[in-house]
């Protein structure tokens, strides 16, 4: 599949210190976890009304820090003597006008600025992080593959649930799997909905879940399966496509039955409580190896 690969740093052996900058979610979790079980003393700046309340326990340092505060990011790190740091987690915008600080807490420090102009001319999610990384990179900090401690969250090549795809379903992930790889390469969309080989949905900037839900009102008809991969050259840095159980349920609410998910190129949160939902509602998950792979 075509794309620029960005190449990342080999991650450093243990017990070396890691650096994490979290948003919102269980993947900084999983992520925290799975670094302290690799032997590396996790460091962890969390994004101000962003990050979960657990994660501050499972780090031997952490610091709450702005949004729009890259430098600040990195003086926290290098203090702590970290070279290497993983970024993942979601950012909430609600939260943020909600704060009655926010103006304060969210102004904007000169390397975040200096990311921001470099950006005038592409301000994609890939382009934010590219720059923001490149600023990290400038102060000694690195980020690494963000799936490095956590390669067992990964959808993997073959059916992962006991629900086993339907032979239509299978017929319409073999019919739809080559477009959904040139809109990857396009970096069109990651995701696309179909039933009886007809498409009936692209992902879009809404979002997975908003286009779940507007599957369901396009389809009334149930057994639709939902296929899912990553934009082509994806920077694994942070820009890693994840699921989980929310999803599974909202599939299932919306008559989708199968969820077709590109083999080590999409993390399944919490995957075990994943499948054993997904096997609970009858929905099949089932990985698909990407060409070249």
């Amino acid at each position: 599949m075509a794309g620029t690969l960005t190449i990342l740093p080999d991650p450093p052996k243990p017990p070396t210190p890691v650096g994490l900058i979290a948003g919102g979610g269980r993947l900084p979790i999983l992520v925290a976890r799975g670094l302290r079980d690799a032997g590396h003393p996790v460091h962890g700046v969390g994004l101000h009304q962003q990050y979960d309340s657990e994660l501050p326990s499972l780090c031997t340092t952490f610091r709450d820090v702005g949004l729009l505060r890259v430098g600040s990011w990195a003086r926290a790190l290098r203090r702590r003597n970290v070279n290497h740091a993983i970024m993942v987690g979601k950012v909430d915008k609600a939260k943020i006008m909600h704060d009655p600080l926010r103006i304060v807490r969210n102004l904007p420090d000169l390397r975040t600025l200096r990311a921001w102009l470099r950006l005038r001319h592409d301000r994609r999610s890939h382009a934010v992080l590219a720059a923001i990384a490149e600023e990290l990179e400038r102060s000694g900090v690195s980020l690494m593959d963000s799936t490095a401690p956590i390669r067992d969250q990964l959808a993997h090549a073959g059916t992962i649930t006991k629900t086993r795809p339907t032979p239509q379903q299978r017929a319409d992930i073999e019919f739809v799997w080559p477009v959904l790889s040139d809109l990857l390469r396009l970096d069109v969309g990651q995701a696309i909905a179909v039933r009886d080989r007809d498409t009936i949905s692209v992902e879009a900037v809404e979002g997975t879940d908003a286009m779940i839900e507007r599957t369901g009102r396009l389809c009334r008809a149930k057994g639709w399966t939902l296929c899912k991969g990553s934009r082509a050259g994806h920077d694994r840095r942070s820009d890693v496509p994840t699921v989980g159980e929310h999803t599974i349920r909202k599939l299932y609410e919306n008559g989708g039955r199968c969820l077709a998910l590109a083999a080590d190129d999409v993390i399944m949160i919490d995957k075990k409580r994943m499948v054993t939902v997904a096997d609970e509602l009858g929905v099949a998950i089932v990985g698909i190896p990407m060409a070249g792979a």
